[in-house]
C-alpha cells in the first residue's frame, strides 16, 4: 500500500496541470477575497459599511475567507484534481498496464483516493496560508490590530476545508471512473457545480418547496452550509446556511464515503478498457 500510494504521489507531484489547478485556486482566492474588496473598500467614501467591509478582512477572519469558495468554485477546481487522478489512467490507458502488476483494484483504488485526499488537504493549507499573508498585508496597510482566530478554531476550519475538498475531489474520480476520460466528467462536473446547483437555490427553490426540501440533501448547500457556520460570508456564491453546520458536515462526509465507495465498486466489476 505504501508504494502504491508514493507512486500515486509522484504521478500527481510530475503532473503540470496539477501545478496549474494549484495555481489558479490561489489566484482565484486572492482576488475575489481579498483584493477586490480591497480595491472596493479603498475607493469607498468611508464611514461604518466602509469598516465592515475592512473588518472581513482582517486576520480574524482567516478561517472564513479562507474556505468560502469550497461550496463552488475552489470545489470546481477540487473535482477536476479528481477527475485527472482517475479518469486519466483511461485516457493514458495505464490502467491496464498498472492492474496487470498488481491485481488487487481496491488497493490501487484506494492508494489513488488517500493521494489525491492528500493532495486536497495542501490546496486547503495553501489557501490558508496564502488567505494569511493577504490579510496581514490589509491589516498592515491599514494600521489595523493583528488578531488571529484561536487554535480550535483554526484547526476546525482546515478540516473542515479538509472534508469538502476530499468530498469534491473524491467525486471527480468516480465520474472519471464511471465515464472513463476527462473531458466529460470535468465537463459534467462544471456544469452541476457552477450552474445546476445554482439555478436549483435561486430559482426553483424559491419557487418549490420539494426543491427547497431536496436542497437540504444535496452535497453543495452542505457543503454550503458548513462554510457559512464556520464564518464565511453570506455574500459569497453557494454559501448559506440551509442547515445546521453539525449536521452538514456529517451530510458531506457521508457524501465522501458513498462516491469513494461507488467509485471502488466500479473500477472492481467493471472492464477497465
Amino acid at each position: 500500500m505504501r508504494d502504491d500510494i508514493r507512486a500515486e504521489a509522484l504521478k500527481l507531484v510530475r503532473r503540470p496541470a496539477i501545478w496549474a489547478l494549484l495555481a489558479i485556486a490561489l489566484g482565484l482566492s486572492l482576488t475575489f477575497t481579498y483584493l477586490i474588496p480591497y480595491a472596493g473598500y479603498a475607493g469607498g467614501t468611508g464611514g461604518p459599511r466602509a469598516d465592515r467591509g475592512l473588518a472581513a478582512l482582517l486576520p480574524e477572519q482567516l478561517v472564513g475567507n479562507s474556505i468560502g469558495g469550497l461550496p463552488v468554485f475552489l470545489g470546481a477546481l477540487m473535482l477536476i484534481l479528481g477527475v485527472l487522478a482517475a479518469g486519466s489512467e483511461y485516457a493514458f490507458g495505464t490502467w491496464k498496464t498498472v492492474l496487470t502488476q498488481d491485481p488487487d483494484r481496491l488497493r490501487v483504488y484506494a492508494a489513488k483516493l488517500v493521494t489525491v485526499c492528500l493532495a486536497a488537504l495542501a490546496g486547503v493549507l495553501a489557501v490558508f496560508a496564502v488567505g494569511a499573508v493577504a490579510s496581514v498585508a490589509v491589516a498592515l496597510a491599514e494600521d489595523r490590530t493583528i488578531g488571529w482566530p484561536g487554535a480550535g478554531e483554526l484547526l476546525t476550519g482546515i478540516g473542515a476545508g479538509w472534508l469538502i475538498a476530499a468530498m469534491w475531489t473524491v467525486l471527480g474520480a468516480l465520474l472519471g471512473i464511471a465515464l472513463r476520460g476527462v473531458a466529460l466528467p470535468v465537463g459534467l462536473g462544471l456544469v452541476w457545480l457552477l450552474a445546476v446547483q445554482n439555478l436549483l437555490a435561486l430559482i426553483a427553490a424559491p419557487l418549490l418547496e420539494s426543491v427547497a426540501q431536496l436542497q437540504k440533501a444535496l452535497p453543495g448547500p452542505n457543503a454550503g452550509s458548513v462554510v457559512s457556520a464556520l464564518g464565511a460570508g453570506a455574500d459569497t456564491p453557494g454559501v448559506e446556511a440551509l442547515v445546521g453546520g453539525g449536521q452538514a458536515a456529517l451530510v458531506v462526509a457521508a457524501y465522501l464515503l458513498v462516491f469513494a465507495a461507488l467509485g471502488g465498486v466500479l473500477l472492481r466489476r467493471r472492464d477497465i478498457l
